[in-house]
């Protein structure tokens, strides 16, 4: 989209707004959803499935109404990505179910530092020594917040680091196909969606099966549960949508960092909304992270700045520089050209 490329503050919090008020929605409508204290609907790959349906269908009646311009990518990077972002899920989920609790949450956590060391591999990016202070202090503090007992085992620590490669592939490649191919965020998504959609949606069933032991065609359906899936697909739009153009906006990283400020959102929605517990713990860890993210949007402010300081240095002179050149010249003497003398 043509009002894309104009990238104006407004926007930019309009984006990250959109991305963390709709992950925050999902994951309250899923906890809802999928808990034993609600309806029990535990398919956690097959209601991925439909979230991607759903948005394809977006996609496709945004671009039958001329909402949206279809540009070409190559079908064969569009496979790549679905491969990557697929196996991001299927990892994800594994993770989960293998992994303890406060395992998986730091293998969630690990996934800034990956970015960062495949960006630089992938696309020779640097990063400052304030950058990656304030990425420890994110890290550091959503870690307080959230790491309790820590458990590992072979099969799950496996399926960790297949999970942080393959989000973090996910996530860079969704900005470099944007950059390459000068595609909008919403374009890229409406021909991913479809592919995803029904590779999950064929295989979700049985990866399902093997991590929960039953499959989909045995729930028994209930009004309560078809609108909590409506709502979590409805929401899944927006985070999808909003996912893709953050990350082409700002970085993986970026995405990364702030992204972070969703998990605060989950632990104080659910101390509110669920009853969940908020220690002393969960408090500290919550403010170090959010001091975190305030050091991190300044040092890449302040990045930018030194780059564009760099790359358009400054060619025009304030009035106060004109002003002190203009007595510079009246103040030297005048000189015969011919003779090089002064002239009294």
């Amino acid at each position: 989209m043509e009002s894309e490329n104009k990238k104006s503050p407004v926007s930019d919090v309009g984006a990250w707004a959109m991305n963390v008020v709709s992950s925050v929605g999902i994951i309250m409508a899923n906890k809802q959803l999928m808990s034993s204290n609600g309806y029990a609907f535990t398919f956690a790959t097959t209601l991925t499935g439909f979230h991607f349906a759903v948005t394809a269908i977006v996609g496709l009646v945004s671009n039958a109404t001329g909402l949206s311009i279809s540009k070409h990518v190559p079908m064969w990077e569009l496979l790549w990505f679905s491969i990557v972002a697929n196996t991001s899920i299927t990892a994800m989920n594994f993770s989960l179910m293998l992994n303890s609790v406060g395992f998986y949450q730091i293998s969630k956590l690990s996934m800034i530092p990956v970015v960062c060391v495949m960006e630089w591999i992938l696309h020779s990016k640097h990063y400052s020594k304030e950058v990656k202070l304030s990425v420890m202090v994110v890290v550091i503090g959503v870690g307080v917040c959230t790491v309790t007992d820590v458990k590992i085992n072979a099969k799950g620590f496996i399926c960790a680091c297949l999970a942080v490669v393959s989000t973090s592939l996910q996530q860079i490649t969704i900005g470099s196909l944007q950059k390459k191919y000068s595609i909008g965020s919403f374009e890229l998504l409406s021909k991913t969606a479809p592919i995803q959609a029904v590779s999950l949606l064929v295989f979700g069933p049985f990866i399902d099966y093997f991590l929960t032991g039953k499959f989909v065609s045995s729930y028994k359906m209930s009004t309560g549960a078809m609108i909590f899936i409506f709502m979590s697909c409805s929401l899944a739009v927006f985070c999808n949508v909003s996912q893709y153009l953050c990350i082409g906006r700002f970085s993986a990283v970026s995405f990364q960092v702030l992204g972070h400020m969703k998990t605060v959102c989950v632990l104080t929605l659910g101390w509110l909304l669920f009853d969940s517990e908020m220690t002393f713990k969960n408090i500290m860890g919550m403010l170090i992270a959010v001091v975190g993210m305030v050091v991190y949007s300044w040092a890449v402010e302040a990045d930018k700045s030194a780059i564009k300081a760099l790359t358009h240095p400054k060619n025009s002179l304030t009035e106060e520089e004109i002003r002190l050149l203009k007595e510079g010249v009246e103040n030297i003497p005048l000189k015969d050209v011919e003779l090089g003398q002064s002239k009294v």
